[in-house]
């Protein structure tokens, strides 16, 4: 039987590049296929044929890249960019800014339905979508960066994944890190209750890794998962990934 081809939307952004590499090197399990939104982005990732280039706002340009998968990872973010002049020997905090046409409610919500649809109707089986933690509290920090209310949009865009039809892995992590992976124990949640407790940050790579064991286990399947890790150095670094996703009870 031939390996599941993989879309990965984003995957020239910092996680979704990790989760391109970790497919591409496991080629006798996986056919990994890259959606980026610049030319530029696509040679940072290999320029190779396996790269598509569109917009996801444009749902007619991304078609394309979705005919013929049999998984999607969505990892396409809308990003703050911070306003210029900002001093930190001044004290204060620095202020935000999204560029137009790039809020999350164009990227996160209008962008993330066009892709579920073009996903639903290129008859993709399987969808995981990385979310954040957070989505529970409407107040959250996060929501006035710029004033684009980056959380409601996630969660608005979850929800409308949860009720496709299309089996789905919902990963919310914590902050993430720019550190190794697999040095450290995962731990999943629920409804942002890892929130309250010290374990509440994650390396990107392992978010990148459990994207792609979740495509592995049917325990992931119609679940939402909050995920963190516990510091480098206590507990024993995740290895059976089973084992952990059989732990995931919610839907949502």
């Amino acid at each position: 039987m031939a390996p599941p081809t993989v879309l990965i939307t984003g995957a020239g952004g910092r996680t979704g590049q990790i989760v391109f590499m970790k497919l591409k090197e496991r080629s006798d399990q996986f056919v990994a296929r890259g959606l980026v939104r610049t030319e530029e982005s696509k040679e940072k990732i290999g320029g190779a044929a396996d790269v598509y280039v569109g917009d996801i706002r444009d749902v007619g340009s991304i078609v394309p890249a979705f005919e013929g998968m049999d998984a999607l990872i969505i990892l396409t973010s809308a990003v703050p960019k911070m306003k210029p002049g900002f001093d930190p020997t001044q004290g204060g905090r620095p202020e935000f800014y999204f560029e137009d046409g790039a809020y999350p409610e164009q990227v996160d919500w209008i962008g993330q339905k066009n892709q579920i649809d073009a996903a639903k109707a290129a008859g993709v089986k399987h969808i995981v979508l990385v979310g954040s933690m957070g989505g529970t509290n409407p107040s959250h920090p996060l929501n006035r960066l710029g004033n684009g209310n980056i959380l409601v949009w996630k969660r608005k865009s979850e929800q409308y994944l949860a009720d496709s039809g299309v089996p789905y892995t919902i990963i919310r992590p914590g902050g993430l890190l720019d550190q190794e992976g697999g040095l450290r124990e995962l731990i999943v949640g629920k409804d942002d209750e890892l929130l309250q407790t010290e374990t509440r940050s994650i390396p990107r790579a392992d978010v990148a890794e459990a994207c792609v064991q979740a495509l592995l286990f049917e325990e992931t399947k119609c679940r939402a998962f909050d995920l963190a890790s516990k510091p480098e150095g206590m507990g024993t670094p995740t290895k059976d990934f089973k084992a952990l996703f059989s732990q995931l009870i919610a839907r949502f």
